[in-house]
């Protein structure tokens, strides 16, 4: 079975990371080569996004109730976060086709007591933030930009003009360090008032970091298809889907600790590793996955998520289906790891009073996600669209494989 996707790190990068956890290092010398190299704007080098969200909504310190308007579709834990420093997340539809936040949409969401805007962009795509800037500055209201689904390893490094952007380099993201993120800043005195903050948390142990290593080589070989095969049939001996256990076994932070886990500080191990990724620049891996998702593109026309988005790198391949349970069910027993749970991602629910995100909401319940990934041939991409293309018949005529 061709697995959903290929975790974006290779033997030489994990065992570097091993290696950084045996050896003395300086993590204040780490933080400074990163920050220093990452962005003309201020930057802070974190454990993750999570984290350093947290600690700049913490450095705020926003009135209670206030409100963040944020992308309808955006990472659970980000609106729990919100949540923890009292403040309100209003969710702002977002336009499926594009991959946008339109400013008409902001503008019926923000009320008086809006004090920040965050929006995502999502899926690898980079929405344009003219008009968002504009707003924001108009309504003086903060603007958060997180950019977690959007670097691929370029020299991107977000919006100039808005007031932290957000990356990741969490294990599922291209260039992953296994865990890290970067946060730039466009006032340079927030960004110390971040660092601070976080100064206080304690640091990320060797031991840890160690373990992470290690659980993720462990997991490398699933990404060859006979084994992820393997896997999924003793998942079906033992009466279970293989499903849930992979999307469990990337996620990064388990429920149960979680501020506990968040609230630390990246250990010298982490950012010397982190500072490897980002100097090793686009992987051919992200070229080639890039090219398989245009070619699925091509072939699969508008049940593409983000078919008209203007720029796009595909991180994930989502489509949307009038019957997602049915296309999995029929995609996997072809030998294509489909999903409904490829993403931590979900639709914030609005508090009282709020309009619901519809047009996200349609789309979300619809949604699969397609394996798109380096680890395919450009003829299982065509018979995975032609597979798709069967299930769906407004779309036969457009699936079909290109010659050979």
């Amino acid at each position: 079975m061709i697995p959903r996707k290929c975790i974006d790190i290779g033997i030489r990068e994990l065992a570097a990371g091993m290696m950084y956890c045996c050896l003395p290092g300086n993590g204040a010398r780490e933080h400074a080569r990163i920050e220093s190299s990452w962005d003309k704007r201020a930057s802070l080098a974190c454990l993750s996004v999570r984290s350093g969200f947290d600690a700049l909504l913490a450095a705020l310190a926003l009135p209670p109730g206030s409100e963040v308007l944020m992308s309808a579709v955006n990472i659970a834990d980000m609106v729990r976060i919100v949540q923890a420093h009292g403040l309100v997340a209003v969710p702002v539809d977002v336009d499926m086709r594009r991959l946008e936040v339109t400013v008409s949409q902001l503008a019926r969401a923000a009320t008086p007591r809006t004090r920040a805007v965050l929006v995502a962009h999502l899926f690898g795509s980079r929405m344009p933030m003219r008009g968002i800037i504009e707003f924001c500055r108009k309504n003086n209201y903060l603007l958060i930009e997180d950019a977690a689904q959007a670097h691929t390893g370029d020299a991107w490094r977000g919006t100039p003009e808005a007031d932290a952007s957000l990356f990741s380099f969490g294990p599922v993201k291209p260039s992953t360090a296994l865990g890290g993120a970067v946060l730039a800043f466009r006032d340079a005195a927030l960004c110390e008032r971040v660092r601070d903050h976080m100064a206080r948390w304690p640091l990320q142990t060797r031991a840890d970091y160690a373990l992470r290593v290690i659980k993720y080589a462990a997991l490398a070989p699933c990404a060859n298809r006979w084994m992820f095969g393997a896997l999924a049939l003793l998942c079906r001996w033992c009466g279970t889907t293989h499903d849930g256990m992979v999307s469990g076994a990337a996620r990064g932070f388990t429920r149960g600790e979680f501020y506990r886990l968040i609230r630390r500080r990246p250990g010298a191990p982490l950012l010397r590793l982190l500072r490897m990724r980002i100097a090793q620049g686009v992987s051919a891996g992200t070229e080639l996955r890039a090219r398989h998702s245009r070619r699925l593109q091509a072939l699969l026309g508008e049940c593409c998520v983000g078919s008209a988005a203007v720029q796009h790198a595909h991180w994930l391949f989502p489509i949307t289906h009038v019957d997602p349970e049915g296309l999995v069910r029929r995609l996997v027993a072809r030998g294509f790891d489909a999903t409904q749970q490829a993403s931590t991602l979900a639709v914030i629910q609005p508090p009282p009073g709020a309009a619901p995100a519809a047009e996200a909401s349609r789309a979300f319940a619809q949604l699969v996600y397609l394996p798109a990934h380096e680890g395919m041939r450009i003829g299982e991409v065509e018979r995975m669209a032609a597979a798709v293309a069967a299930f769906v018949p407004r779309f036969r005529s457009a699936a079909r494989p290109s010659p050979a």
